[in-house]
């Protein structure tokens, strides 16, 4: 079965999707159309920005999204899902590549929640942090000994997980990791603790977007990110991206089910070959390509 996989943020570089707009009409016409549901041109940023100015998050996830969905959209009848999977942001682009979101709803909800993450890193110092080299579960109790907020939050492929909360207390976690044997445990450079209980304020104003928006049948299921399993449901695909926010990606699971309900092929389509490189650490037996 042909799995088809999509990058969250982190993913950007300059001059993403500067080809697709140059040599396809229907890219072009995308993007243009993005330029004005957007109200500023992000192709520019996209185009000829630098890194900082890709690097804000209202930027970054609009841009990550746009190449990913225009990407998959230039493939014409080659793009046939079987079943598809995002990481993070990307879980928006898969929606919109199986059918359950229009292309302008995704983007005017992935612009949304930019903006509503952006505030929730505002109100307190929080940040992430990867481990490498431990067990989920040691992972997982070292968070819990932790005085303040710290959890798992990305379960990317075994032995390389995030943890994300209160800059304080990351800081503390990431000192009782490399005790507890990890082999790295490093800051990240990210605006703030995406996937944890921070991302309260930001997961309430989504909610009510994503509720005033109309989710379609899809033509193949999601695996999402806060149940890892196929969903076909609309009410059911809302409501898991809803918790999305302050609930963990569980990457590592989502792909492991994947595996087990058939998917022979992963393509990842989007900005970047990260995916494709975490599915191989997870299963060495999958077969991986990029759109």
């Amino acid at each position: 079965m042909k799995a088809y996989v999509f990058p969250g943020q982190g993913a950007q570089f300059t001059g993403m999707g500067k080809d697709l707009y140059e040599t396809s009409a229907l890219a072009k016409e995308l993007f243009e159309k993005a330029n004005e549901i957007l109200g500023f041109r992000i192709t520019d940023i996209m185009f000829e920005g630098t890194a900082e100015e890709l690097k804000e998050t209202k930027v970054t996830q609009p841009a990550v999204f746009l190449h990913s969905v225009i990407l998959a959209k230039t493939l014409g009848d080659d793009f046939k899902p079987e079943m598809v999977a995002g990481h993070s942001l990307g879980e928006f682009s898969a929606l919109v590549a199986n059918g359950t979101l229009s292309f302008e709803d995704g983007l005017k909800l992935v612009s949304q929640r930019a903006l509503a993450m952006q505030k929730a890193c505002e109100i307190t110092p929080s940040t992430m942090a990867a481990v490498l080299g431990l067990a989920d579960n040691i992972v997982e109790e070292v968070c819990a000994s932790i005085d303040g907020i710290v959890v798992a939050a990305n379960y990317n492929c075994p032995g390389q997980l995030v943890i994300s909360g209160e800059t304080s207390a990351v800081e503390k976690a990431c000192e009782a990791m490399k005790a507890a044997g990890a082999k790295r445990a490093l800051i990240l450079p990210v605006g703030g603790a995406f996937h944890s209980p921070m991302m309260e304020p930001a997961r309430e104003e989504l909610a009510a977007a994503i509720e005033a928006t109309t989710f379609s049948t899809p033509i193949c299921p999601v695996y999402q990110n806060v149940t890892a399993n196929a969903v076909s449901d609309a009410n059911e695909i809302k409501k898991n991206l809803i918790i999305q926010l302050t609930a963990p990606v569980k990457w590592t699971q989502s792909v492991q089910q994947m595996i087990a309900d058939g998917a022979t092929l992963f393509t990842e389509v989007g900005p970047g070959k990260v995916l494709a490189g975490l599915i191989n650490k997870i299963d060495k037996e999958a077969v991986t390509a990029n759109a």
